[in-house]
């Protein structure tokens, strides 16, 4: 079954604290006022924090899956996911789930062991 946009929304918003507030026009997600996800337009992609250092990994392994939005070079900590490549919402959880850890105040963030990487 596809993911979709609002299986993004779902699934974002029943993190802890999150809450959604648009950004730049798109549905954005939030963490302690941080932006975690924010879905694209088209409800197509989503944009999640990611570290510069893994991004280059990741779309190498599954470019398929995994870009970067023109303009967001070395400067921005985000990578975009394609929602059709996306296996179920499991992978979309753990995705968001990561970007979410990334975002949140370190003292929520502790608050959730359940939610910590593995």
């Amino acid at each position: 079954m596809a993911v979709t946009a609002e299986d993004v929304r779902t699934v974002a918003l029943s993190l802890p604290d999150s809450s959604e507030k648009p950004a730049w026009g798109m549905p954005a997600f939030r963490v302690g006022g941080r932006i975690f996800a924010a879905l694209e337009e088209d409800d197509a992609s989503v944009g999640v924090k990611c570290p510069r250092e893994e991004r280059e990994e990741l779309i190498a392994a599954e470019p398929g899956k995994f870009f970067l939005r023109a303009g967001h070079d070395d400067a921005y900590a985000w990578l975009r996911v394609r929602l059709a490549a996306l296996q179920d919402v499991a992978e979309l959880r753990a995705i968001l789930v990561d970007s979410w850890l990334q975002a949140a105040p370190r003292r929520l963030a502790a608050a959730h062991p359940e939610l910590a990487r593995r």
